[in-house]
């Protein structure tokens, strides 16, 4: 009789990202049977927006896929206005598409290297985070933030897109092309990370279906769903991009997907800024004073001032200006906060801007309800929302996409070595403040 042992990878091992925990029966080095914990970091994000207002849950959606925290508050902000019946300007879609598309590739940059990493790649891991760090400071000036963006409101997004916002992402571009270039070069033919991907972590086309994996590891399997061709939202039936599957439902499949879709993702948004709608965002030098330049030409009198110039602010404030806000929200006082002059300038307006930030005064969306999905880093990203009538949602219910591979882990794992379970895992790309349950 062959005697099997337990062992516990995780929750502080390295490669778990020290919040899962796979316990492993093993006959020597071969996997008998797996249990997967995954309960070793809770957010609550679910329960926290059922008590906040509407807009005020998008800062926790960047708490759920971290690394491309964009896509969650577009997802959010688009079941939202699905229950309100809100269609945002044009030019508010194309600026989300751009937003979401970054956050793909950061995110799938984010998951090569790591893997890469985890298999003793480190030349490719610095090669495309360095990538990443090109398009985590472009982020930066779209929204003032790196990582926790809360880019979107109910109705549009917070501000227009910056002046030389286009030239940057072109020579970035280039940057991240090379960086995915080299790093082809260094992984996709390398005996050893072949080795150490094909054949494992297989996961049959039907399996997938059944379990309901979604994403680039449904789309290794030879599955081409894809959410923004299956339920096309925003402009995306506007734009050309392919859609990379594999075949084997393998590791390698799985990272050729995801370096491919890298690729789409610029594509797409280079579409995006030929074909978006024109629209003044942004104020010639000329028309802009320091706010302390304002402030003091108002405590002198010279009130003319204050209608005749824009004050400079960063960029958590910029694009924010009632130049910007035709082209990226929605018109209503009901729903989105009016332009800082009007604030600033008028007690209508600042009234206006405390009664949509007040608790219960703010927007009101009729008792419905509503599922809203979109196609994020790791898969389907989707959001049930309910409304009873009040000023923020009364029942959240999040569809993390990284959950479902990890439900698959058993499948995944039995029958492959010890050794198979870092490449296995770093492919699902779990991340933790989505996968918590």
């Amino acid at each position: 009789m062959k005697k099997t042992y337990m062992l516990n990878m995780g929750p502080q091992h390295p490669s778990m990202h020290g919040v899962v925990r796979l316990v492993l029966e093993l006959e020597g080095e071969k996997i008998i049977d797996v249990d997967a914990e995954i309960g070793y970091l809770h957010r609550a994000f679910e329960k926290h927006a059922e008590n906040e207002t509407w807009n005020n849950v998008v800062p926790w959606t960047d708490r759920l896929n971290y690394v491309s925290p964009l896509i969650n508050n577009v997802g959010y902000a688009m079941a939202v206005e699905r229950l309100a019946g809100i269609d945002v300007p044009e030019r508010g879609q194309y600026i989300r598409v751009i937003a979401s598309e970054i956050s793909r590739v950061t995110d799938h940059l984010t998951c090569i290297a790591a893997t890469s990493m985890e298999l003793g790649a480190l030349t490719v891991f610095l090669y495309l985070i360095k990538g990443r760090e090109y398009l985590y400071q472009l982020v930066d000036n779209l929204t003032g933030a790196r990582i926790t963006t809360a880019f979107t409101r109910v109705g549009g997004v917070k501000g227009d897109l910056p002046a030389d916002f286009a030239e940057k992402f072109h020579a970035i571009a280039k940057e991240i092309r090379s960086a995915v270039a080299e790093s082809d070069k260094l992984l996709t033919r390398n005996r050893i990370f072949m080795d150490r991907m094909e054949g494992t972590g297989i996961l049959s086309a039907a399996d997938a279906i059944a379990y309901g994996v979604t994403g680039p590891f449904l789309r290794s399997t030879g599955v081409p769903y894809d959410v923004r061709r299956a339920h096309p939202y925003a402009v995306y039936d506007k734009l050309d991009f392919e859609i990379p599957v594999g075949s084997t439902g393998d590791n390698y499949d799985r990272y050729l997907c995801r370096l491919a879709e890298i690729e789409q993702s610029l594509r797409l948004i280079e579409q995006c800024l030929k074909q978006i709608p024109e629209g003044k965002h942004s104020l010639e030098p000329k028309e802009i004073k320091y706010a302390y330049e304002i402030q003091d030409a108002g405590k002198h009198g010279d009130t003319a001032l204050l209608a005749k110039y824009a004050a400079k602010v960063d960029q958590t404030l910029a694009g924010m200006s009632k130049d910007d806000q035709p082209n990226t929200r929605v018109l209503d006082r009901k729903i989105t906060l009016p332009a800082k002059e009007t604030t600033y300038g008028s007690i209508e307006g600042l009234m206006n801007h405390f009664e949509l930030v007040m608790w219960s005064w703010g927007v009101k969306i009729p008792p419905s309800e509503t599922y809203f999905a979109v196609e994020g880093g790791n898969g389907e990203l989707g959001f049930h929302i309910v409304s009873d009538g009040g000023d923020g949602p009364y029942r959240v219910r999040c569809r993390p996409p990284c959950l479902f591979p990890m439900a698959a882990m058993k499948k995944l794992l039995i029958g492959s070595q010890i050794a198979d379970v870092i490449p296995t895992f770093g492919s699902i790309n779990m991340i933790a403040g989505e996968l918590d349950r």
